[in-house]
């Protein structure tokens, strides 16, 4: 998706005040002032703030499907394409608030269909995350576990790291895939 310039501040600062207030709490009259507009030339952007919204959780599903697509495309082990995945969730966590408020939980507040076409996609991207989840058990480089515990342990011991420290992020980030991957690793 393209945006002006304009477009993407508005954008961010309302993903930011999404994920601090919850977009129920967020008012298009807050969010004009903290982008300097009146309320008017907000509208003159989006035309609600469902659509910005929309535009978030788009974007980011856009974002994801395409690093989904290179991942499957990657000559890589099972192993490598998790750890490929997981560091791309990793940087979209610490360097993209709209990634985090969108697949967290605002994405709730869409209206159909784009409910509907989200949560598709949503789903679309968490059955390939977990084929190669599959194709590593087949080939026993993974415990055989339930592979949605696996997929659902992976995502959720990253879901934090928006809120960590920006200093160190690298080293963060490799202790902690070691510590998720090495857990679902067979040995």
């Amino acid at each position: 998706m393209k945006y002006s310039k304009k477009q993407q501040i508005i954008i961010e600062t309302a993903a930011a005040m999404f994920r601090d207030k919850g977009y129920a709490a967020t008012s298009m009259r807050e969010l004009a002032t903290a982008v300097d507009l009146k309320v008017s030339s907000l509208y003159s952007h989006f035309k609600s703030k469902e659509e910005i919204l929309q535009y978030i959780c788009f974007g980011n599903a856009e974002k994801f499907t395409k690093a989904m697509h290179q991942v499957e495309q990657s000559s890589g082990s099972p192993l490598q394409k998790i750890e490929q995945l997981l560091r791309f969730h990793i940087q979209m966590a610490i360097e993209d608030t709209t990634s985090v408020t969108a697949f967290n939980d605002e994405w709730r507040h869409l209206g159909e269909p784009h409910l509907s076409d989200f949560l598709k996609q949503r789903k679309d991207y968490e059955n390939r995350f977990c084929a190669i989840i599959d194709a590593g058990k087949s080939a026993q480089q993974f415990q055989n576990m339930d592979t949605s515990i696996i997929f659902y342990t992976l995502l959720s011991s990253i879901r934090w790291l928006y809120d960590w420290k920006k200093n160190n992020v690298k080293k963060q980030a490799d202790t902690l895939l070691e510590l998720v991957l090495n857990g679902m690793v067979r040995n």
